[in-house]
C-alpha cells in the first residue's frame, strides 16, 4: 500500500496528458539500503536532466520520487519550449552587471538544444513541432519586443521574426493581436510523454527511478549524502535535490527560498483538423507578453490546450474552467460553444528574483529550483550544469550559485499575500496597456 503524501497516492492527476501518455510504467517502490554515486530528489525535468548527463559519463545514478515520473510541473505545463528565464536579460544585466547577463544570454537557448537532442537521441514520441510565438496586445508590447530582439542579437540570438497585425493572422485566427515575434529556435510537445521518454532514457543507461517513495529527510556526513524515505535509503557520493516546487520542507534550508504557485490549463474536445488549423494555421504554439499572461497551443489530436492564470501559495482555484474560460473566449470567440474535456492546474516554484537558483548545501548536496514559470528549457540546462560540477568542472555551476537569493519579504507567512499585491499591480499594468 502506497503512503499517504502530498501527492495523494501519487497517481496523475487527471489531466489531458495523463490520459494521453504513451507509456505505462511499471513502477517500484524504494525498500531497504542502495548504494549509488549520486542520488538525485525528484523525478521531473531537473532531476532526469541532472540524471541523464550523469549516466551518460558512467556515473551510478538512483532517483528518488514521491509520486511517479513526471507527476509535477513537468507532466502538466503548457508543453512550451520558450528560451530565456523569468527575469529578462536586460534585467540581469541591471541587477547583476553586463558580464553575467552576457553568460547567461550566451546559454539561454541551450535547454531547448538539449531537448531537441534527445528527443532524437533517444527516439522519445512526444509530438514535437517546432516554433514558439510571443503575441502582443499594445503597441507598447510591439515596442518591447522590437526591444528584446535587437537585445538577443546581441548576445549571438538571431532566430526572431518580428509580425505586424497583418502577420501574426497567418499564424493566429484571433483578432486580438497587435503583433507579435516567432523565435523559429522554440517548439511545442506533450510534456509529460517527454518526462517519461527521458525516464526510459535514464533507465537504458542504467539508471535506477524509484517512485512512490517520498523523502523524508537528507543528510549528510565527511564521506556520503544519505537520502532517507519511510521504508529505505540510498547511501551516495552526491545528492541533488530537485523536488522545486513540491519539495515541501523535506530541506527546511531550501523551503523559505521559492514560493509554490499555481497555474492552470484546459484541453477543449478535439476540434477536427479543418478547425484546428484555422486556429493555428502554422501550428506554432503561443504566448502573449503580458505579466499575467495566456498561453496556448494544439495537441496532436487537434485539440486547443489553453493556460493561465496564478494563484499565489500554490492552492488551486475551485474551478479551473471558470477561471479560464473567459480569456478563452476572449482570444477565439470563434470557441464559445466548445466542449472542454479536461481542466487541470500545478504547481512551478517562484523566486522572488525571478532568476533561478543553484547552489550546495554542505559538500555533499546539490540544488537546483526556482524557474518561476520557464523551468522546461531552464531545468534542462540547469541539470547539465549540475552535471558539470559534480565531475569537477564548476566553471558555470559557481556563476549561477554566486548570484544572490532575495528572500520574500514578510518571510513564509506573508509572502503569498505579498506576491497577490505585486500580481494586482501588474495585472492593472496589463489591463491599461503599459
Amino acid at each position: 500500500m502506497v503512503e499517504k503524501s502530498y501527492a495523494g497516492d501519487g497517481s496523475y492527476p487527471p489531466s489531458y496528458y495523463a490520459a494521453s501518455r504513451n507509456m505505462i510504467r511499471q513502477t517500484r517502490k524504494l525498500e531497504g539500503e542502495m548504494t549509488a554515486d549520486i542520488c538525485v530528489v525528484g523525478a521531473g525535468y531537473s532531476g532526469l536532466s541532472t540524471a541523464i548527463h550523469l549516466a551518460e559519463h558512467g556515473f551510478k545514478v538512483v532517483m528518488v520520487e514521491g509520486a511517479e515520473v513526471g507527476w509535477g510541473a513537468s507532466g502538466r505545463n503548457g508543453g512550451q519550449v520558450v528560451n530565456g528565464l523569468n527575469a529578462s536579460l536586460e534585467t540581469i544585466g541591471r541587477r547583476y552587471g553586463e558580464k553575467t547577463a552576457a553568460f547567461v544570454g550566451g546559454m539561454v537557448q541551450e535547454g531547448a538544444g538539449i531537448i531537441y537532442d534527445w528527443i532524437e537521441r533517444y527516439a522519445i514520441q512526444c509530438d514535437l513541432k517546432r516554433g514558439n510565438i510571443y503575441a502582443a496586445y499594445t503597441d507598447q508590447h510591439m515596442r518591447d519586443l522590437e526591444a528584446k530582439k535587437a537585445l538577443w542579437q546581441r548576445y549571438g540570438m538571431d532566430d526572431h521574426e518580428l509580425l505586424d497585425r497583418d502577420a501574426i493572422r497567418k499564424h493566429v485566427g484571433s483578432e486580438v493581436y497587435a503583433g507579435g515575434m516567432i523565435d523559429h529556435s522554440g517548439g511545442h510537445m506533450h510534456p509529460l510523454n517527454l518526462t517519461l521518454g527521458e525516464a526510459a532514457a535514464l533507465e537504458g543507461l542504467g539508471g535506477i527511478i524509484f517512485e512512490h517513495s517520498p523523502v523524508v529527510r537528507v543528510e549528510q556526513n565527511a564521506e556520503n549524502a544519505v537520502v532517507h524515505t519511510a521504508t529505505g535509503r540510498v547511501t551516495a557520493k552526491t545528492a541533488v535535490i530537485c523536488g522545486n516546487a513540491y519539495l515541501g520542507n523535506v530541506v527546511p534550508e531550501l523551503t523559505a527560498r521559492v514560493m509554490p504557485v499555481s497555474t492552470q490549463m484546459m484541453a477543449t474536445e478535439p476540434l477536427g483538423e479543418a478547425r484546428a488549423k484555422a486556429l493555428l494555421p502554422t501550428g506554432m504554439c503561443v504566448e502573449d507578453v503580458r505579466y499575467i499572461l495566456d498561453y496556448f497551443r494544439l495537441s496532436a489530436d487537434h485539440r486547443l490546450i489553453f493556460g493561465g492564470g496564478v494563484v499565489y501559495g500554490g492552492t488551486d482555484p475551485a474551478d479551473v474552467v471558470a477561471k479560464l474560460r473567459p480569456n478563452l473566449d476572449k482570444v477565439f470567440p470563434q470557441l464559445k460553444d466548445v466542449k472542454i474535456d479536461y481542466a487541470w492546474s500545478g504547481n512551478f516554484a517562484l523566486s522572488f528574483s525571478r532568476v533561478p537558483q543553484m547552489g550546495r548545501l554542505g559538500n555533499r548536496v546539490y540544488f537546483a529550483h526556482g524557474y518561476s514559470g520557464h523551468g522546461v528549457t531552464g531545468s534542462h540546462l540547469f541539470g547539465r550544469i549540475l552535471s558539470e560540477a559534480i565531475r569537477g568542472d564548476m566553471t558555470r555551476f559557481d556563476t549561477f550559485a554566486a548570484l544572490p537569493w532575495i528572500p520574500f519579504p514578510g518571510g513564509r507567512l506573508f509572502r503569498a499575500q505579498y506576491s497577490t499585491l505585486g500580481s494586482w499591480w501588474y495585472s492593472l499594468k496589463d489591463k491599461l496597456g503599459i
